[in-house]
């Protein structure tokens, strides 16, 4: 098999284990004669799916029992929106931690609801800076509000690669409002304690299934104190109350959800894929920081992610020679984003350790040759 080393930041690779699984059960899934896709969402043949994803997500995370799992649509982008929409009452403040450009977007969005909420948006923090983003806020750059109807902080941002609670110096922010999440690069990606979060987001595109699913984690509590006078689907306890087949839901995304998360339970769960991605990350940013100022990350070094390892080389047209050579190599996805150029390798869980290794090979010949 000629598989291609995906290094795409979303939609992103996905464990060959999963897909292989999903191609023996496409035409006839559990002996039922039709595909999971063709299978009524309210008949038990995929409620069985969608309950064991559900139940896969809450133990990988380790969740309490005051958390749901909510499976929805419309991805971080539409949540950034939304969370808005459902939690930021009248006369309140929500704060929001900036460290990238979705955290920004995650602002504008908030900022365009304000007229329906009746709430104010304010910018905590942000470190944005010639107009980059190189580090996390520290604790002591936020200006938190007082009695604020939530605080919403980016755990990782894919663009710029920066990430919060890498080590201990960049820790997640300490605050007494509801703390609200986007995790979309970062779930299950390595260990992290949810209960300091009241709620959690991420699109499942990056280390827990393809495009198309979103996975809330939340509180009750938060959930119940949305509002409701939404319309009913972009109320979230709306989707808590119906295990999440208030409507139609991703079904076949779901499906590969179920599969993603059981071959990583299998091949040992959170703890094991965190030591396989920071080393992943290391043999990268290894080869930066020893290639002599011919390969440049950015990023401070206790902000660096785990999960999206930018660098810069020492021209653009050095760095399109390096997008050309390595996608003849069939190692895909490495161009930076648009919007900041550059190089950028997005080593999500499904990532294996031998493409990392074949990519930073070739970061070493690529300097030898043109350094």
């Amino acid at each position: 098999m000629n598989r291609a080393m995906n290094f795409s930041a979303g939609p992103a690779a996905l464990p060959l284990a999963a897909l292989v699984r999903a191609q023996s059960e496409l035409v006839d899934f559990d002996h039922s004669g039709m595909s999971i896709m063709e299978q009524s969402h309210r008949g038990k043949v995929y409620e069985n799916v969608h309950h064991e994803a559900i139940t896969l997500v809450s133990e990988l995370l380790e969740l309490p029992k005051d958390y749901e799992v909510l499976f929805v649509q419309g991805g971080a982008s539409t949540a950034f929106a939304q969370i808005a929409m459902n939690f930021l009452e009248a006369g309140k403040t929500a704060d929001y931690v900036v460290n990238g450009s979705w955290g920004e977007k995650a602002v504008n969005e908030g900022r365009a609801m304000v007229n329906v909420s009746g709430g104010t948006i304010h910018v905590a923090a942000s470190t944005k800076k010639d107009k980059n983003y190189v580090r996390v806020p520290r604790q002591d750059e936020l200006t938190l509000t007082s009695d604020a109807a939530y605080v919403h902080i980016t755990s990782n941002e894919t663009i710029h690669g920066v990430e919060f609670a890498v080590t201990e110096r960049t820790p997640f922010p300490k605050v007494s409002a509801p703390l609200v999440c986007d995790m979309s690069s970062v779930i299950l990606g390595r260990r992290i304690d949810v209960t300091p979060f009241d709620f959690i987001y991420a699109g499942a595109q990056k280390n827990i299934g393809p495009s198309g699913v979103t996975i809330i984690v939340a509180k009750k509590s938060m959930l119940d104190r949305g509002r409701k006078d939404l319309p009913a689907v972009l109320q979230y306890r709306v989707h808590a109350e119906n295990k999440s087949l208030y409507n139609t839901p991703p079904t076949f995304g779901v499906y590969l959800v179920r599969n993603t998360l059981a071959w990583l339970k299998a091949e040992g769960g959170v703890a094991w894929v965190e030591k396989r991605n920071r080393d992943k990350a290391r043999v990268l940013y290894d080869v930066i920081d020893n290639s002599g100022g011919f390969y440049r990350c950015p990023v401070e070094p206790d902000s660096r992610s785990i999960m999206n390892v930018v660098w810069r080389l020492p021209t653009p047209e050095l760095e399109e020679a390096f997008v050309k050579e390595t996608t003849h190599a069939r190692m895909i996805g490495l161009k930076g984003h648009r919007s900041v150029g550059g190089i950028r390798a997005s080593i999500y869980n499904a990532v294996e350790p031998e493409g990392v290794a074949a990519l930073a090979s070739f970061m070493k010949d690529f300097a030898a040759r043109h350094g």
